[in-house]
């Protein structure tokens, strides 16, 4: 029966994970957190319950696997493209400077060299599993601490890759030429360097083939094939299997099918990482963490406190504000999950004894535990960090104090520059207030009128003369920010205009609770376009269709809030559709019917629509007859039912002559 024990194993790890996951979710604490913390209940140094140590650990390598290939595909190098700047800046200074001080700590901890190195660069990494999850939940993902955040997250997850080359250079085995572990590792890079311009080139046709054959099993297979054999061909290379995994996912996320490719995987993905962080708990003896409670408390503080005031300090250099450098230090404190996934890597190659990976495996389980703990902490910083002084380019302030009766624009992206734009061509004054210091250096260079500064603190208002604006619009995408600033601003001034643009419906009733005049969720607005796209399509005349949009975002859009809508509250739509209507037609060069009189065309007898007017030169034919030619420029008026009507236009577009 030993040969089934892995079955028993698997059994008892996902009948340990599901009360994990509600239990966590509950306490609104990442489930790997319970994995790992499970891992070290249920193994060797717990309760014994698991027993085919090492065939799990191999199931575990296919969520490894199946990780790295989802960070690669959500990766895309469209997404580093567009957030270059932070990556390369704050990704790179915030790696390279926790890596070295960590380095140096452990160095004059008395650590060998070059376990040091190891373990400095372990530290640097953070969760992005964790971040991700925070800034989602809170729908801060688009503002500015969450677009640091995971620029700085994405830059530790690329420098997974060449750490892993790295590896065997640091390897504590004598029996390894340092000379030899280069060439190696320039024969890696190079071997990766050919299996990315390779996996360009043959993985995007082979994935079209496979969707081609419109087979979900055959693109689950396709796809989990392509995942498997560029691992294991990277494992053939000298290199680990995860490498492999994550070009494949960068390569497929530049395809058609990313999407797609995503909702498949994502499943496998999920219970294989439950293994995967079980197993991680395994290794960690929970006697060891009960004995030194004292070291691995110092070291989780240590390592939290290091990393925030580190990043704190590169986004202070970056010239955003306090509250986005606290709030980017907290959220990426903790040591993340590819930490493990690399120490584990390490401890092949020597470079983690026994004691140092148990400290390092249970600090860095209480650095995730404590970060969502911390982060809790976001309005209390936001409020004190808005008693700070600020200051203010003095062109600007002298600018906004001859405002009056203004409109102030909060944020400067895609909607906060179309707005400004329409207001310039009208003439109307108006001041932006905008965190980000590149977008404000920029656009100050174009004449624009824009101050840099946080829209939630009451001095920033005050400059910008909240007292005396007429409007003021929210076009900013941090819900918490928005909330504050906009109270702030009723203060200061309650007959203020105040237009909020969210997200999300579910924050529209607090906004309009906190004083906003007009709420516009993009969610229903979405909606009311493809409504409106939908009733113009059946011909609805253009006061009907307005007048039904009008009532749906009455009292805030509560129509489509309500569970069930109130039907009775709309026109009966069906009955216009039963009645006859009248429509236009521009009779443009490509139509074939052009010098055809209307009785050749004899669009009645073919659709049963009348032409009943024609448009030419700026003169109306009325009841033409059948003599009357078509031609181009004509505009033709035609009536009857909305199927008749849309036969004709159909018949005119498509030239379809009988």
């Amino acid at each position: 029966m030993n040969e089934f024990l892995v079955i028993q194993d698997i059994v008892i790890i996902l009948l340990v994970s599901l009360p994990i996951i509600f239990i966590f979710r509950k306490i609104n604490l990442p489930s790997l957190v319970g994995f790992l913390l499970a891992g070290m209940i249920i193994g060797p140094y717990g309760f014994k319950l698991i027993k085919a140590v090492d065939e799990i650990e191999v199931m575990a390598e296919i969520g490894v696997i199946l990780l790295m290939f989802t960070i690669g595909l959500e990766v895309s190098f469209t997404q580093i493209n567009k957030i270059k700047k932070f990556l390369i800046t704050a990704g790179g200074l915030q790696f390279l400077i926790t890596s070295a001080i960590a380095f140096l700590i452990f160095a004059l901890a008395g650590i060998q060299i070059n376990q040091a190195i190891f373990l400095g660069f372990l530290v640097a990494l953070s969760s992005t599993v964790i971040i991700m999850k925070l800034l989602s939940e809170r729908n801060e993902l688009e503002s500015p601490h969450g677009k640091i955040s995971v620029s700085i997250s994405l830059f530790q997850d690329l420098m997974i890759v060449p750490l892993f080359l790295i590896l065997p250079i640091l390897s504590t085995d004598k029996n390894i030429d340092t000379i030899n572990a280069l060439i190696k590792i320039g024969v890696a890079f190079g071997a990766t360097a050919v299996l990315l311009f390779a996996a360009k080139y043959f993985m995007p046709p082979i994935i079209h083939q496979i969707a081609r054959l419109r087979m979900r099993e055959a693109f689950t297979v396709g796809i989990i094939l392509l995942i498997l054999g560029t691992a294991y061909i990277t494992h053939l290379a000298g290199l680990s299997f995860a490498i492999g995994a994550f070009i494949a996912g960068l390569i497929l996320a530049e395809s058609d099918y990313n999407h797609q490719i995503l909702a498949e995987i994502l499943p496998l993905r999920d219970a294989f990482n439950s293994i995967f962080f079980v197993s991680v708990g395994l290794l960690l003896n929970i006697h060891f963490v009960i004995n030194n409670p004292v070291l691995i408390s110092g070291i989780t503080i240590s390592a939290f406190l290091l990393k925030m005031l580190i990043i704190i300090l590169i986004v202070l250099a970056l010239k955003y504000p306090l509250r986005i450098a606290i709030l980017c230090g907290i959220g990426l404190g903790q040591i993340g999950e590819f930490s493990f996934v690399l120490s584990q890597a390490g401890t092949k190659f020597g470079l983690m004894e026994t004691d140092i990976y148990n400290s390092f495996l249970a600090s860095s389980i209480f650095t995730m535990i404590l970060t969502p703990i911390i982060f809790q902490l976001e309005p209390w910083i936001t409020r004190q960090t808005a008693k700070l002084k600020s200051r203010v380019d003095d062109e600007e302030v002298k600018y906004a104090e001859k405002l009056s009766a203004h409109v102030i624009i909060a944020g400067f992206g895609l909607n906060g520059k179309n707005l400004a734009r329409v207001l310039r061509e009208t003439g109307i004054k108006y001041i932006v207030i905008e965190l980000n210091p590149d977008t404000v250096r920029q656009e100050k260079q174009n004449g624009e009128h824009i101050m840099f500064g946080d829209i939630s603190r009451e001095d920033i208002l005050k400059i910008a003369g909240a007292e005396r604006a007429n409007v003021i619009v929210f076009a900013i995408s941090d819900p918490l920010i928005t909330r504050m600033s906009l109270k702030v601003a009723k203060s200061l001034n309650p007959s203020i205009y105040a237009l909020v643009r969210t997200r999300y419906i579910n924050e529209v009733d607090e906004l309009i609770k906190l004083g906003a005049d007009e709420v516009i969720p993009e969610e229903f607005e979405t909606a009311l376009q493809i409504f409106r796209k939908v009733l113009e399509k059946y011909h609805i005349p253009l006061n009907v269709i307005m007048q039904q949009v009008t009532l749906l975002r009455q009292q805030s859009y509560r129509l489509l809030r309500k569970e069930v809508m109130d039907i009775t509250a709309f026109t009966h739509l069906d009955e216009i559709l039963a009645q006859g209507l009248t429509e236009t037609f521009f009779v443009n060069e490509d139509c074939a019917f052009i010098n055809k009189t209307l009785a050749e065309i004899n669009l009645r007898a073919q659709t049963d629509a009348t032409i009943i007017a024609i448009v030419r030169d700026g003169n109306m034919i009325s009841n033409p007859s059948g003599k009357d030619i078509l031609m181009a420029g004509d505009t033709i008026i035609l009536y009857g039912t909305h199927k008749s009507v849309d036969r004709a236009i159909e018949l005119l577009n498509g030239g379809k002559f009988e």
